[in-house]
């Protein structure tokens, strides 16, 4: 069994940045898919960003060019830069593991 940690989220100004990182109680190497969601009170969790286990990664149209997720496979960690950041970035950022599970959340809160 997988464990996540969600770390790093805050308040920022528009147009700043944040790293997130999702750190793993156990090897994250042969898990074929991470992800990072986000969600809004209301509104359906939304898929940002998914990495393979080889590195390939997609993003949702809204945050193209602005966040970057990357994976560590030694430190058992995923990570999410999240630059140029805007007021409707904002949300509780879950980190996912295909099929394990999630983490807890991390608030990020965009101030314009």
């Amino acid at each position: 069994q997988v464990q996540l940690v969600e770390s790093g989220g805050g308040l920022v100004q528009a147009g700043g940045s944040l790293r997130l990182s999702c750190a793993a109680s156990g090897s994250i190497f042969s898990i074929a898919l991470m992800n990072w969601y986000r969600q809004v009170p209301g509104k359906q969790r939304e898929l940002v960003a998914s990495i393979t286990s080889g590195g390939s990664t997609n993003y949702a149209d809204s945050v193209k060019g602005r966040f970057t997720m990357s994976r560590d496979n030694v430190k058992n960690t995923v990570y999410l830069q999240m630059n140029s950041l805007k007021a409707e970035d904002t949300a509780m950022y879950y980190c996912h593991a295909f099929p394990y599970g999630w983490g807890q959340g991390t608030q990020v809160t965009v101030s314009s």
